[in-house]
């Protein structure tokens, strides 16, 4: 039982890590359109006699209208460069990294629990960012090779 409990230690640092990449993919913020068509339909529901409190939520809800658009139009040439860039570099970059912390570790004690399965997953993540590597490299050789002919 001791050595169950610590594989449960020497494996916390992975499953945090997993955890917070987990929840950086679900964290989102507020939802702007939703709310503007909440406030939209309880402008419909105000009573025509409130005048003022009916130009206030229109002003408000066309301020927010106004913030969305120009947010689209600002952000519109950087999501086009994002989905046209095909992340060679990056992987190159990730590839590198993931070798240099895989010989970083090497170097702790090997006696800490939590050694054998950290290191077990840096090969796992170097090997995927080889593959990786190497096809963003070989894709970009073939591109070139292409617009040379």
């Amino acid at each position: 039982m001791p050595a169950l409990a610590d594989l449960a230690v020497g494996m916390a640092p992975i499953a945090g890590g997993v955890a917070l990449g987990a929840a950086a993919g679900y964290l989102r913020g507020p939802d702007v359109r939703k709310a503007i068509k909440q406030d939209m339909e309880l402008l419909e529901r105000l009573p025509p006699e409130e005048v003022e409190r009916r130009a206030e939520l229109k002003r408000s809800i066309d301020s927010r209208i106004d913030d969305l658009v120009a947010t689209s139009n600002r952000y519109r040439p950087v999501r086009r460069a994002a989905a046209s860039y095909r992340g060679s570099l990056r992987d190159i970059l990730l590839f590198v990294c993931a070798i240099l912390f895989t010989a970083v570790w090497w170097s702790v004690d090997h006696r800490k629990d939590s050694w054998l399965p950290m290191f077990v997953v840096l090969i796992v993540i170097s090997v995927w960012a080889t593959v990786y590597a190497f096809s963003g490299l070989r894709r970009s050789v073939l591109s070139s090779r292409q617009s040379k002919d």
